[in-house]
C-alpha cells in the first residue's frame, strides 16, 4: 500500500469500515444505541480484498440516514485497539453521528453497555468562535471512537437542518483523523481533489474535557469531496501531537479504513500517518 503519489481524483467519501472482534456484537451495539439499521451481510467483495491485500472477511454494512459504514470481522483476529489511546494519538479516527438531541441521544446511549466514555463530565457546549456545536465523545465496545454532534439552529449543512425535526439520530457529518502536519496532510487529501471547507482553532477547557484531555490547542480542518452527498473529512492537529501510529495490520482491531469513490482500479493507500484510504469505484458496493 502507498503512501502517496495517487492518481486519483475523489468524488465522494463511501463509507468508513471498522474492524470489529465480534460482527454481530458491534452490529447489535450500533442499531441498539445510536438507530443505524443492517442493510447487508456476508463476505467482503473481492475487490476490496484484493486491493488491501486479504483473503477473505465477513462484514456487515450499516445504514444511518443516507450514510453507512461496514463492520468487518476476521476469521483470525488481530491485536485489539491499542491500549490507553487518546484523541491526539495519530491513529485516533473517529466518527461524528449527527443528532437532534445531544442530552436525549446520551441517555439512548447510557441505556446501552459496552461502551466507554471519552468525553468527561457529558455532553460539552463548545464556544461560538469553535462551531458552538454541543458534543460527546465515546468509545464502541472495541474501542472505536465516535461522536455525538448536535448543531444549533442555522449552523452545519443544511440537510441535519432539515431534517432535525425527523429523527434522534440523523446521520454521519464527516469522520475525522489526527494527523501530526495539518499542511502536509492537507496537501495530501487536496491532491485527491477534496477541498477545504472550513478551519477552526479549538481551544480552552470545554474542548479538554469533550477530548478527555488535560489540556487543548487544536487546529481543525474540514475537507469535503466535489459531491455534496455522503460525509466529509477533518483533519485534527493537537499541539502536541500525541503518539506516532505504529502501522497497524489491516486485521488489527485498531483499523479503519475510509472507502472514496475514485475512477479506476481499486487500490489501497495510506496518508501521511498512516491512515488507511480505499479507492474505487462504486461498482459491487450493497446499494
Amino acid at each position: 500500500m502507498t503512501l502517496l503519489a495517487v492518481a486519483a481524483q475523489v468524488q465522494r467519501v463511501l463509507r468508513v469500515s471498522r474492524v470489529v472482534a465480534d460482527l454481530q456484537r458491534a452490529a447489535a451495539f450500533y442499531c441498539e444505541a445510536l438507530d443505524f439499521r443492517r442493510i447487508a451481510h456476508g463476505p467482503c467483495d473481492r475487490h476490496t480484498c484484493a486491493a488491501l491485500g486479504i483473503d477473505a472477511a465477513e462484514e456487515v454494512v450499516l445504514r444511518l440516514g443516507d450514510q453507512e459504514i461496514a463492520l468487518v470481522q476476521f476469521a483470525e483476529a488481530g491485536r485489539p485497539y491499542p491500549p490507553d489511546s487518546q484523541a491526539d494519538d495519530l491513529w485516533f479516527q473517529h466518527l461524528a453521528v449527527v443528532v437532534s438531541d445531544a442530552d436525549a441521544a446520551c441517555r439512548r446511549l447510557a441505556a446501552v453497555a459496552g461502551w466507554q466514555p471519552i468525553s468527561r463530565d457529558g455532553p460539552q457546549r463548545l464556544p461560538p468562535a469553535d462551531g458552538g456545536v454541543t458534543a460527546f465523545k465515546f468509545r464502541d465496545p472495541d474501542g472505536h471512537p465516535l461522536e455525538l454532534l448536535a448543531f444549533p439552529p442555522d449552523s452545519g449543512r443544511a440537510v441535519w437542518q432539515q431534517r432535525r425535526s425527523q429523527a434522534l439520530f440523523l446521520g454521519i457529518d464527516h469522520t475525522a483523523l489526527s494527523v501530526g502536519c495539518v499542511a502536509r496532510s492537507e496537501a495530501f487529501y487536496v491532491s485527491l481533489g477534496l477541498r477545504v471547507a472550513g478551519r477552526s482553532l479549538n481551544v480552552g477547557p470545554a474542548q479538554a474535557r469533550l477530548d478527555g484531555l488535560d489540556d487543548v490547542r487544536l487546529q481543525v480542518v474540514g475537507l469535503r469531496p466535489p459531491s455534496a452527498d455522503g460525509p466529509g473529512l477533518e483533519l485534527l492537529a493537537y499541539r502536541p501531537p500525541g503518539r506516532p501510529a505504529s502501522q497497524h495490520a489491516v486485521r488489527d482491531l485498531g483499523t479503519d479504513w475510509t472507502t472514496l469513490q475514485a475512477a479506476g482500479p481499486s487500490r489501497a493507500v495510506r496518508d501521511p500517518d498512516g491512515h488507511l484510504l480505499l479507492l474505487r469505484d462504486q461498482s459491487g458496493l450493497p446499494a
